[in-house]
Formats: C-alpha cells, sequence, structure tokens
C-alpha cells in the first residue's frame, strides 16, 4: 500500500476513511475477518465515540487517514478494542502499524501544544504545515523528533550485547542512547558505548535508520568495532553485558525493532 502524508483535509468528508483511534495511547483495532486492522468508517460517531482532537495524516491507496484522542473512560464497541501499538507488530499489516506510528506521535504532539510554552497563550494549527503558531508572539511549534543511536559492536566473531535495567535481565540487545545537544551521531555511539559499558569503539558505520514511536524517537543505526577497554557496565542502565558468537546468542528483542535488524545482520554475517 502507498501512502502520501498531507496535512490539509478534505473539504467534503469522505464516505469512509482509516481512523486511528488513540486512548491513553493506546491504540483502536478491530477483529475483522480473523485478522486485525483499523477501523474504515465515515466518523467516530458511527461507532458510539466523540473524539476528543482529530488530525488528518494523508492518503493510504487514496482512502483518507486521520488520527484522533478520546477520552479514556470512552468504551469501543464489542468488535473493537485498545491495544498497545508495540504489541500489534505482528499482527498489523505493516502499512497501517506504521501510519499508527506517525500518528500516536502527532496526537501526543497536538494534545501537549495546546498553549505557547513562552506566553501561555493558546496555539492555533497552521493550514498547510504541521505546526501550531501562537499569534501573540509568533512562537512555532513543530512535532517533537528525538534522534538516538543504536550500535552493534563487534569483537572478531563476538557480537556486545547488554540486558537494559527496563528489561529486568529477561532480553538483550545491542546498546543505545539519545544524542545530546551539540553532539555528532558518531560522537554519541563512542560516548553512549563508553558510558554504559566502559569500553572503546572504532570504525563506527552508519548502518540504517527506523522511526520509533516510543514516544518519539528516530532510531539511527550503526555497527562498530571492538577498539579498547573492559566490561564495566553502569548499573542505573545495564544490568549486565557480554560478548556472544552466534551460537550462544541470549534472549533477543522481536522482528519490530531495527535492534533485531542489527542482531540478525551479525548472525548472517558470522553463520
Amino acid at each position: 500500500m502507498s501512502f502520501i502524508p498531507m496535512v490539509t483535509p478534505p473539504v467534503m468528508q469522505p464516505e469512509t476513511a482509516w481512523w486511528f483511534v488513540f486512548q491513553n495511547n493506546k491504540l483502536l483495532v478491530e477483529e475483522k475477518d480473523g485478522s486485525v486492522t483499523i477501523p474504515q468508517i465515515r466518523n467516530l460517531q458511527e461507532i458510539g465515540m466523540t473524539p476528543i482532537r482529530k488530525q488528518y495524516l494523508g492518503t493510504l491507496d487514496g482512502q483518507h487517514c486521520y488520527s484522533v484522542e478520546v477520552d479514556e473512560q470512552m468504551m469501543p464497541p464489542k468488535t473493537m478494542e485498545f491495544r498497545g501499538l508495540r504489541g500489534l507488530f505482528e499482527s498489523l499489516d505493516k502499512d497501517l502499524w506504521s501510519i499508527a506510528g506517525q500518528a500516536v506521535q502527532i496526537v501526543a504532539w497536538d494534545q501537549t501544544h495546546q498553549f505557547c510554552g513562552s506566553c501561555g497563550q493558546a496555539t492555533e494549527s497552521m493550514e498547510k504545515e504541521r505546526a501550531k503558531v501562537c499569534q501573540p508572539c509568533n512562537l512555532t511549534n513543530y512535532p517533537r523528533l528525538s534522534p538516538a543511536i543504536i550500535v552493534a559492536v563487534l569483537k572478531d566473531n563476538k557480537l556486545l550485547l547488554g540486558a537494559p535495567t527496563r528489561y529486568e535481565g529477561e532480553i538483550y540487545s545491542v546498546l543505545a542512547g539519545f544524542v545530546e545537544p551539540g553532539e555528532s551521531l558518531e560522537t554519541c555511539v563512542a560516548r553512549e558505548v563508553e558510558e554504559e559499558v566502559g569500553i572503546q569503539v572504532k570504525n563506527i558505520q552508519y548502518f540504517g535508520s527506523q522511526p520509533w514511536p516510543f514516544p518519539n524517537s528516530l532510531m539511527i543505526g550503526f555497527t562498530a568495532e571492538y577498539a579498547g577497554g573492559e566490561i564495566n557496565v553502569d548499573p542505573t542502565e545495564i544490568l549486565h553485558a557480554d560478548w556472544y558468537t552466534v551460537d550462544k546468542l541470549p534472549n533477543f528483542p522481536g522482528n519490530a525493532s531495527i535492534a533485531r535488524r542489527l542482531i540478525d545482520w551479525f548472525i548472517e554475517q558470522h553463520q
């Protein structure tokens, strides 16, 4: 399917549209013909729901798409339910999941930028671009994007994996961290690896990127080689870290993330 992002909604309400409805960051999905999908309806009133705020997203194969925020007390129809976006990666169509990832970020941005952060006056949505402007002081706010690096560090035929504290040691992954102001991506890679596990890296190479809507990141992937030092984890970030060969990998992330792509790349290179 082909998605074309847009800001200006159609003049006439379409007969049916894709509706990406969020309640506390959970997405409304519908069980249909044995699979999970996004509701295709004319409007929310059709399913007994009322939007707090609505945003136009663009078109998917010519069909209009909207994102919507609803009250946390609102109950979905019997054939629908609110589910966490992360857990829908395997069951929802990949294009719909990708649009939902954009939608949840736009919903959160719209929700948190109703008023100007400088003078406190109400903001207005701009007509031809995704932005909110304060008319009294002319401050303009665009959707927030937080760049973060993620890196596969190799030492001979081994991959560096760590167990983040947030996973309580159940999942091991490659290292990641947010870019700080004034930092290049490569500098961030070197800093994050040394801060989290105490080693130095070299030959940092770009691998790929992925939008990551948890909550509003752009994950920028790299590979790097071991340059020196001994593993000494920061206990506030990492429970345990070590070097792993292909035949002795611990539990690692599912298919949704670029972390998995980096690990799969390592496996392909060393089988």
